[in-house]
C-alpha cells in the first residue's frame, strides 16, 4: 500500500513496546511510561506543537493497539496500566474495526481550496463571479475563499486562468472509494460503519498516523499465556513479507506459542473446486457473468453500495472460512488467529464465528521484535513444500482468475481483473449491476496488486511481489 513513513515506524515501535512488556509480565506496571519515554523532559517536539502534545497522541494510539477506541475513555484520569489490565482479562473482543485517534487528528483543512500568491487579482474575477456561495472576495488585491462559506465545489479552480487555486485534498477522504469518512463538527474526522468496506485505504493515507485498525493482539497472546491450544491460519501473502520458507513460518508460529498451524492456501484449493463448479452452473442457468467472493472489502463494497451486484457474486466461502474448516476437524475446540494483511478480514471474523481472532504482518513483526526471535534461526519443515502453487497465488492480484482456469481449462472464461477498487471502479460496479459485463469471470481485489499489498504489509508493493516470486520457486 506504500512506503516506509514515521508514523508507520511509531506504530510499530508502540507495538513492539507492547509485546516486550507483556512477555516480560510488566505491561501493566510499565505501560504508562511509554509516552513519557518517547517523548521525555528536555527535548524538543519531533513531531507536534509540545511534548505534552506528543504525550497525549502517543498515550490515545496505545488505546487500539490494547483493543479499545479511544471513545472507551470516560475519565480522563484513568491510567493505561488500567486498561491494559482490563484488556487482559476481557472475555470478548471489540466490535468496532477502525477507529480514528482524535487527539492526532487536527491538522487537515477544512476548506480544500486555497488562493495561492499565484493571484494576480485579475480584472475578470470568474473565481469571484462563478462562486455559487459567494465564498470568494477581494480583499488587497487578491482572491480570498471564505471557509465557512466554501462547499468545496471546485469551480473556482476551474475558472481561473492563472491556476493560482489549489487544491488541497484531505487524504483519508481522498482515499476511500466509498465516502465512508468526513470530518464532524470538531474538525476531527469519524468513519462511519454503515459505509466503511474496511480497505484501509485511509489508515494508510493519514499523514498523521491517526487512523488505527483495533489490535486483538492482548486477546491472541492471552490465548497463549492461558495454554488454550491455539491454530495459527496463515495467509499466502505471508511469503511477500518475510524471507522464509513455508516450513520456516510453520515453525516461527509454533515457537510464537501457537499448537498447530494450517495454511490458507489449503483452503484456497476448496475455493477454487467450489468456485470453477459454481461458475459452470451459472453460466449454464444463463447468468451473464460471475464475479468472485475472496476479497472481503469487495463483499462489503457490494453489500452496502452495490447491492444490484449481489446476484452476480460468487456463493463460495473464502480461502479464510475452508482454512478454519480444515483447522476445526483437526480440533475442534481449538482458538483460532487468521494472520494476513487485511483489515476486511476481521470483519469477515465478525460475520461468521468460525474464526476467533486476526492478526496482523504488522503485528506479527511486533511479535517477532517483541519476543527477540532470531528469524536466521528459525528451522525449516521440508515436510512443507515451498512450490509455487495456483493457490497459494490467490496473494496475487489475476491469482483467483488462473487458479479457476487452471482448474477448469475447458470452460469457455472470459475474465476481468479489477486490480484494486477505488471511487472510479465503484461507478464500474454499478454498471456492472445492471447486468451487463464486458466478462463473464470478473475477479476483484481492493488492494492494487493484491493481498501482498494490503493495509497491514510491511512493505511496498513491488517489493513484496518480488520477495513472493523468490520465496515461491516454480
Amino acid at each position: 500500500m506504500g512506503y516506509t513513513s514515521n508514523t508507520l515506524i511509531i506504530r510499530r515501535d508502540l507495538l513492539k513496546q507492547i509485546v516486550r512488556l507483556f512477555a516480560d509480565g510488566k505491561l501493566v506496571e510499565e505501560i504508562d511510561r511509554i509516552p513519557i519515554q518517547m517523548a521525555p523532559k528536555r527535548r524538543e517536539a519531533q513531531h507536534r506543537c509540545c511534548i505534552h502534545k506528543e504525550r497525549a497522541v502517543i498515550k490515545y494510539k496505545l488505546f487500539p493497539l490494547l483493543g479499545y477506541t479511544v471513545d472507551d475513555e470516560k475519565d480522563e484520569l484513568t491510567p493505561l496500566s488500567t486498561y491494559a489490565e482490563n484488556a487482559q482479562n476481557r472475555t470478548q473482543v471489540k466490535k468496532e474495526i477502525m477507529t480514528v485517534v482524535d487527539e492526532a487528528c487536527t491538522s487537515c483543512v477544512k476548506a480544500q481550496y486555497v488562493v495561492s500568491n499565484l493571484c494576480r487579482g485579475c480584472v475578470a474575477r470568474p473565481c469571484m463571479m462563478n462562486c455559487p456561495k459567494d465564498a470568494v472576495s477581494m480583499v488587497n488585491g487578491q482572491a480570498q475563499i471564505n471557509t465557512d462559506k466554501c462547499i468545496n465545489c471546485g469551480i473556482c479552480q476551474k475558472q481561473c486562468q492563472y491556476h493560482a487555486i489549489i487544491h488541497v485534498p484531505i487524504p483519508c477522504e481522498a482515499a476511500c472509494p466509498v465516502g465512508a469518512i468526513s470530518k464532524d463538527e470538531y474538525g476531527v474526522e469519524r468513519i462511519d460503519d454503515d459505509k466503511c468496506i474496511y480497505c484501509g485505504k485511509c489508515m494508510v493515507a493519514c499523514p498523521f498516523g491517526s487512523i488505527f485498525e483495533v489490535s486483538q493482539l492482548i486477546d491472541i497472546l492471552m490465548c497463549i499465556r492461558k495454554e488454550e491450544h491455539t491454530t495459527a491460519i496463515f495467509a499466502p501473502a505471508i511469503h511477500g513479507q518475510f524471507n522464509l520458507s513455508t516450513g520456516q513460518i510453520e515453525n516461527l508460529l509454533k515457537e510464537i506459542g501457537f499448537n498447530e498451524v494450517v495454511e490458507v492456501a489449503d483452503g484456497a484449493r476448496k475455493t477454487v473446486e467450489h468456485e470453477s463448479a459454481e461458475f459452470l452452473e451459472r453460466l449454464d442457468e444463463g447468468a451473464p457473468f460471475m464475479t468472485t467472493s475472496c476479497c472481503p472489502s469487495y463483499v462489503e463494497t457490494v453489500e452496502k453500495h452495490v447491492k444490484g451486484l449481489k446476484p452476480f457474486v460468487s456463493d463460495t466461502p473464502s480461502p479464510m472460512m475452508y482454512a478454519a474448516d480444515i483447522a476445526r476437524e483437526k480440533n475442534p475446540g481449538t482458538k483460532l488467529v487468521f494472520i494476513g494483511p487485511c483489515i476486511g478480514k476481521r470483519k469477515e471474523a465478525r460475520r461468521n464465528d468460525k474464526v476467533d481472532h486476526v492478526m496482523s504482518f504488522e503485528e506479527l513483526n511486533a511479535l517477532i521484535v517483541g519476543l527477540d526471535i532470531d528469524l536466521g534461526g528459525i528451522p525449516d519443515n521440508e515436510a512443507r513444500h515451498n512450490k509455487k502453487t495456483v493457490d497459494r497465488g490467490f496473494a496475487l492480484s489475476g491469482g483467483v482468475t488462473a487458479a479457476v482456469k487452471a482448474e477448469r481449462p475447458e470452460a469457455n472464461i472470459k475474465e476481468l481483473v479489477i486490480n484494486g477498487v477505488d471511487k472510479k471502479a465503484v461507478g464500474m460496479m454499478k454498471a456492472y449491476a445492471r447486468g451487463k459485463a464486458p466478462a463473464n469471470f470478473i475477479e476483484f481485489m481492493v488492494c492494487e496488486g493484491g493481498c501482498i499489498n494490503g493495509p497491514a504489509s510491511l512493505g511496498e508493493m513491488a517489493g513484496n511481489k518480488k520477495l513472493f516470486n523468490a520465496n515461491l520457486k516454480d
